[in-house]
């Protein structure tokens, strides 16, 4: 799925929520902390990491590319 955003990047927890697949950045922090959210097929583990067009993010077997 391809998610545009408006901005020159978005922050990992921030982007969660973006998606609606968290509830609240509490909720995206814990998602985020125990490494069940991949960034360019890496694990990410810190909810600041500054995504921008053209990374893409795996989190509950779903895949999403910033554009």
């Amino acid at each position: 799925m391809e998610i545009k955003i408006e901005t020159e990047y978005i922050k990992l927890d921030s982007f969660l929520k973006w998606v609606n697949v968290v509830g609240s950045g509490a909720e995206a922090k814990v998602y985020i902390r125990d490494g069940l959210v991949e960034v360019n097929g890496e694990v990410e583990v810190r909810r600041g990491k500054k995504l921008r067009p053209g990374d893409i993010v795996k989190f509950n077997e779903e895949t999403y590319k910033v554009i």
